[in-house]
């Protein structure tokens, strides 16, 4: 059977092995998911709660083991993969482990005119649910999905990205300790051709995060078979610096912001809108601040603030659209090149003079490079952050918490940040859901996770002793006059207001 050799992307260095699947193990593991959600679904969601729970202790007594892989398998700093890839899931695993049973109870609608009947909605399993995860977030973008999709009673079937499937072993393995079936959480390791098969394999539900390229593909192959799916693609998150910002919060914020995973983060700042009257003292202490970021091998002793691009490919990506904005105008403020050496290292890197017509503005770059526009206005900054295509993710930066939120309300994006960034991926009660080309659906909140659900409705007898209606047959001329009259003292009566 062929295999997948895991590199680190900091040194070379092998970190493990795992074997490919094939379209016959792929449906082999489906069916055996398929069978396992059966008796899991039936439980009360209290007890699949309870289990979440117990999940999270076992995630904390793993978590030097889920850093350290973090470390050696992403290139992640430590303290990155303490907060991106434990106390994510930890926070997730607490919400929907204490808030299932609520957001899950059935829902009551009123009636406002066929007052003898009731109403309501229940929430029942779909089945099981492929998760085809990333690789910049692989605990936290996989298994948030896959705890989502289990509380609801779903089996998962999970394909982790396979720059990061030690990753999913691990955490599967708290899953399982933690009490959760082990044939409802399942594994499938390859390429975007496992990822195809996942999906024709008779899956119920599928969410994916990735490319917006990859996402329309997944979304293909969803609708051609009306598999209802989550797609959370790409982003371009414009950070909006106004004139009365604070200097010292935002300057950290977009520090984070920008070079947080080496910039590998779908909300990452990848333009900096800063106005005209703070740009030069805004942007000189930006540079001074990103040449002092340690750049280095996290799976060594020293203290490092950024490390890798994942692969070769991304770290070609990001040289080449830094050598187009340069080609065209734009000024390396600091960095701009590889680090020589062992690894997949780009130095932390300031644009300025940059303009509308480079593409370091207009595609997604995923690495750590932060172009400056310069703009003249609040009107301007908003129409800036709106040009893009894609909309999941922007933030705002003003001392005016008024003209923060009305900024807010006015860009085209899923979540927008006022005077802070990146924080509401780890809060899962907010919803996480991309505008435009950035994706469909929600995930994280309550609406998600109801999501993961077949939202069914009954409706029955309140009046049961009523022996008929009054539109049921026969028509005659006599009811005709009746249901004149009714229709009148509905809709164009002080009675119908009132109803």
């Amino acid at each position: 059977m062929s295999t997948i050799r895991v590199h680190s992307p900091a040194n070379g260095e092998l970190v493990g092995e795992v074997e490919i699947d094939t379209p016959e193990s792929i449906r082999a593991i489906v069916q055996k998911a398929r069978d396992a959600q059966v008796e899991w679904g039936l439980r009360p969601v209290a007890d699949r709660a309870a289990v979440l729970l117990k999940v999270r202790k076992k995630i904390l007594e793993n978590t030097d083991a889920i850093v350290e892989n973090a470390a050696r398998e992403n290139g992640k700093p430590r303290h990155e993969g303490l907060l991106h890839e434990v106390l994510t899931q930890l926070e997730l695993l607490t919400y929907f482990g204490n808030e299932a049973e609520r957001i899950l109870a059935p829902q009551s609608i009123p009636m406002r005119l066929l007052k003898h009947r009731a109403s309501y909605i229940h929430y029942q399993p779909r089945g099981v649910c492929a998760i085809i995860a990333p690789w910049n977030f692989p605990n936290h973008l996989g298994f948030g999905g896959a705890a989502m999709a289990l509380v609801a009673g779903n089996a998962v079937v999970l394909k982790p990205s396979e720059f990061t499937p030690l990753s999913a072993q691990l955490l599967r393995r708290c899953y399982i300790d933690g009490g959760v079936p082990e044939g409802c959480l399942q594994l499938v390791n390859g390429y975007g051709d496992v990822g195809a098969a996942l999906i024709g394999a008779g899956v119920d539900f599928v969410e994916f995060t990735g490319s917006v390229a990859t996402g329309r593909k997944v979304a293909a192959m969803c609708g051609e078979r009306l598999i209802p799916c989550v797609l959370e693609l790409g982003g371009k998150a414009p950070a909006l610096v106004m004139e009365d910002a604070d200097t010292t919060r935002t300057l950290e914020a977009v520090l984070w912001g920008g070079y947080a995973n080496a910039g590998q983060v779908c909300a990452s700042i990848e333009r900096l809108v800063v106005h005209e009257k703070v740009h030069d003292a805004f942007v000189g202490k930006l540079v001074n601040r990103v040449k002092a970021l340690r750049v280095g091998d996290a799976s060594g002793t020293a203290d490092i603030d950024v490390g890798p691009l994942v692969n070769q490919r991304q770290l070609e990506i990001v040289e080449r659209l830094v050598a187009d904005a340069v080609a065209k105008g734009a000024t390396v403020a600091c960095g701009g090149k590889r680090v020589e050496g062992a690894g997949f290292f780009y130095e932390p890197t300031v644009l300025t003079g940059v303009t509308i017509d480079m593409d370091i503005v207009n595609q997604e770059t995923f690495g750590p490079v932060v172009p400056v526009l310069k703009v003249g206005s609040e009107a301007e900054a908003i129409l800036e952050a709106n040009r893009s295509h894609l909309g999941l993710l922007a933030y705002v930066f003003t001392k005016n918490g008024g003209r923060g939120r009305r900024m807010a309300e006015q860009i085209r994006a899923g979540t927008v940040m006022v005077n802070d960034v990146l924080a509401t991926a780890a809060a899962p009660e907010t919803p996480w859901a991309g505008l435009k080309s950035s994706g469909i659906g929600v995930a994280h909140s309550d609406d998600g996770l109801r999501h993961m659900c077949e939202a069914r409705h009954v409706n029955y007898d309140a009046l049961p002793w009523l022996q008929r209606e009054l539109w049921w047959f026969p028509y005659d001329k006599k009811s005709l006059p009746l249901l004149r009259r009714m229709l009148k003292l509905l809709y164009d009566s002080p009675f119908g207001r009132l109803l």
